[in-house]
C-alpha cells in the first residue's frame, strides 16, 4: 500500500471517527432536551411555572454551551453549572417569589391541584342507597364488597358491574348468622386487620356509573356522587349538595356567604406578607426583643470571642513562655470537635436538674440557676458555649496577624517612653484590625443567622408569654422564621418566613458595607502608625 493510500485511509478513519462522536453527543443532547421538555410541561401543567421556566431556560443554556463553538471551554463545567444554578440560584430565585405569595398552611397546593383534591369529594344524594360492607380478595388481588342495606338485603358488588342481588347469586359460600357469606367463588373473606392493610380498596368504585358504590367509612359504603363540578369558563366550583357557588379570592374559594373551602391554593398577595410583618400586632410584640437580642447576640458573640482569642495570641505570642506549643494545641481543641457534638454537650452540662454546672455551682455556692428558665441566663449561656466554640478561630487568626507586625515599630515605641497598653492600644491593635477586619465583619454575619447554636442549645427558649406567634426570649431572626414556617404544622407560613428571609438578607447587607466601611477607616489609621 501506497504513502498516499495510508493517508487517506486514515484521514477516512479520523473522519468517521469524528461524525460518530458529534452523532452521539447529538443523540445525547436530544435525549436530555426530551426530558427536559417532558418534565418543564408537567412542572407548567400542575402549576408550577416557576420550577418549568427555570427548567426551560437552563436546558437552553446548555444547548448553546453544546453547540456553539466558541462556548467550548464550558463544556466541561457544563454539569457544575446545571447543579450550580439549580440547588443555589434557582432556591434564592424561589425564596424570593414565595414572599409574595400566600404559600402556606390551607394554601399548599397549586390551583389545578386543588380543583383536583375538590372534586374527589363524594356525598350521599337523596334517595341514594347505604350499606354496611365485607370486602373480599382473589389471588390476583381483585376486590368484590357484599353489600347489606338496612332492610336486610344483600348484595355483591364487583368493580364495572351491576350490583348483583343475594338471592340471584350462585357463586355465594356458606352464611353466617349474619347473613354475610365466607366466600365469594374464588374470593376470600377480608377480615379487620386485612382491610386496614389494602387501603386501596376505599379508592375503587363497585358497581357501573348508574348504581356504583364507593366505600365511606370503615363500616359503610354507598351510593355516592361527586360532590363539586368545576365550571372552567366560569372559573367557578359548584357544591351540587346545596347549590353553593364558590369563587376564587387571593388563593382562597370562597362564597358568597364567606363559606371556605378545606383545600386553597398558592396565589400571589403583593407585597401582604411584608406589610403583616411591620404592621400586625401579632408580629410587634416579639418581633422587637427578637430583633435587638439578633443584634446584641452577634455584636457579643463577635466581641467576646475576638477578645479572648486576641488575649490567648497575645499572652502565646512571646517566645520565651515555656510550653506555649502544647498549650495552644490543646486550646485549639474545641475547634477540632464538630459544632453540633459541642452543642449538645454544653446542653447536657446546662441542665437544670443534673448538668454539671449546676451541680458544682450548688457544691460551691448553694445556688441552682434556671438556665432554661429564666431568659437572662439562657441569654448568658448561649454567649458562653458560642463563646468556647468561637475563641480557637480568633486565637489561630490573631497569632499570625500578631507576628506579622514589625518589631521595630515597638523597638521605636519603648524609645518614646511607650508603656505596654499604649503599645497595644496604638499600634498592636490597629495593625491587628486592619488584618482581621473583614473577618470580623464575615464573623458578624455568620452569628447574626447562627441558627444551629440557637435551635441545637435550646429552640429559643424560653417562650415569650402572650405571644401569638411561637417566640422565645432567645431566638433570633433566622430560628425565629423556622418556627414560623415550618415548627407551627404543615408549612404554616412559608410565604410570611420567605418574606422574612429576604428582609434578613438586606439588614445583613447593610450591615456588612458599613462594617467593610469600617475597615477601611482602620486601614487608613493602620497606614498612619
Amino acid at each position: 500500500m501506497t504513502a498516499q493510500a495510508l493517508t487517506n485511509s486514515n484521514r477516512s478513519s479520523g473522519t468517521s471517527a469524528t461524525l460518530s462522536t458529534v452523532m452521539l453527543r447529538m443523540v445525547l443532547l436530544l435525549a436530555i432536551n426530551a426530558m427536559a421538555l417532558w418534565f418543564a410541561f408537567m412542572a407548567f401543567g400542575q402549576g408550577f411555572f416557576a420550577l418549568g421556566g427555570a427548567v426551560a431556560i437552563i436546558t437552553a443554556g446548555v444547548n448553546y454551551i453544546i453547540l456553539v463553538r466558541d462556548m467550548y471551554p464550558l463544556r466541561w463545567m457544563v454539569v457544575g453549572l446545571v447543579m450550580m444554578l439549580m440547588f443555589a440560584i434557582y432556591p434564592i430565585i424561589l425564596t424570593g417569589i414565595v414572599a409574595f405569595t400566600n404559600y402556606g398552611d390551607g394554601h399548599l397546593l397549586t390551583k389545578p391541584q386543588s380543583i383536583e383534591q375538590i372534586l374527589k369529594e363524594r356525598y350521599l344524594p337523596e334517595g341514594g342507597a347505604a350499606f354496611s360492607w365485607t370486602g373480599f380478595i382473589n389471588e390476583a388481588d381483585e376486590y368484590v364488597l357484599f353489600l347489606q342495606n338496612d332492610a336486610g338485603e344483600g348484595f355483591v358488588a364487583y368493580p364495572g358491574r351491576e350490583l348483583i342481588p343475594a338471592v340471584a347469586a350462585t357463586d355465594l359460600g356458606e352464611l353466617d348468622g349474619d347473613g354475610i357469606p365466607a366466600g365469594i367463588g374464588d374470593y376470600e373473606r377480608l377480615n379487620a386487620l386485612q382491610v386496614a392493610a389494602n387501603k386501596d380498596i376505599t379508592d375503587i368504585q363497585f358497581g357501573t356509573e348508574l348504581d356504583g358504590v364507593k366505600i365511606r367509612t370503615p363500616q359503610e359504603a354507598a351510593q355516592l356522587e361527586q360532590k363539586f363540578e368545576y365550571f372552567a369558563d366560569q372559573d367557578i366550583l359548584l357544591d351540587k349538595e346545596t347549590g353553593t357557588e364558590f369563587f376564587p379570592r387571593e388563593g382562597t374559594w370562597v362564597s358568597n356567604g364567606s363559606e371556605e373551602l378545606t383545600f386553597g391554593f398558592r396565589a400571589n398577595v403583593g407585597v401582604d406578607n411584608f406589610t403583616r410583618f411591620f404592621t400586625s400586632s401579632a408580629f410587634r410584640g416579639p418581633l422587637v426583643r427578637i430583633i435587638l437580642w439578633n443584634f446584641a447576640f452577634a455584636f457579643l458573640s463577635v466581641f467576646t470571642t475576638f477578645a479572648l482569642g486576641l488575649g490567648i495570641a497575645y499572652i502565646f505570642n512571646d517566645p520565651s513562655l515555656p510550653g506555649r506549643r502544647i498549650i495552644q494545641s490543646l486550646l485549639l481543641i474545641p475547634y477540632t470537635i464538630p459544632g453540633l457534638i459541642t452543642i449538645r454537650i454544653w446542653k447536657g452540662m446546662f441542665n437544670d436538674q443534673v448538668g454539671v454546672v449546676n451541680r458544682g455551682l450548688e457544691m460551691l455556692f448553694d445556688i441552682s440557676p434556671a438556665w432554661t428558665v429564666d431568659p437572662w441566663l439562657a441569654k448568658a449561656a448561649i454567649l458562653i458555649v458560642n463563646l468556647w466554640l468561637g475563641y480557637p478561630y480568633f486565637m489561630l487568626i490573631c497569632s499570625g496577624a500578631l507576628q506579622a507586625i514589625p518589631q521595630d515599630l515597638y523597638a521605636a515605641a519603648e524609645v518614646d517612653g511607650a508603656n505596654g497598653w499604649q503599645r497595644f492600644w496604638n499600634i498592636t491593635l490597629p495593625l491587628l484590625l486592619v488584618a482581621v477586619g473583614p473577618l470580623l465583619v464575615a464573623s458578624f454575619t455568620y452569628n447574626f443567622n447562627n441558627f444551629n447554636l440557637i435551635f441545637l442549645f435550646i429552640e429559643g427558649g424560653p417562650p415569650i408569654a402572650n405571644s401569638a406567634t411561637r417566640a422565645g426570649h432567645t431566638d433570633i431572626l433566622i430560628s425565629y422564621v423556622y418556627n414560623l414556617a415550618f415548627a407551627a404544622g404543615r408549612g404554616k407560613e412559608y410565604g410570611l418566613g420567605a418574606a422574612i428571609t429576604i428582609i434578613i438578607f438586606v439588614i445583613v447587607a447593610v450591615i456588612t458595607l458599613l462594617q467593610f466601611r469600617y475597615t477601611q477607616m482602620w486601614e487608613e489609621v493602620g497606614e498612619n502608625v
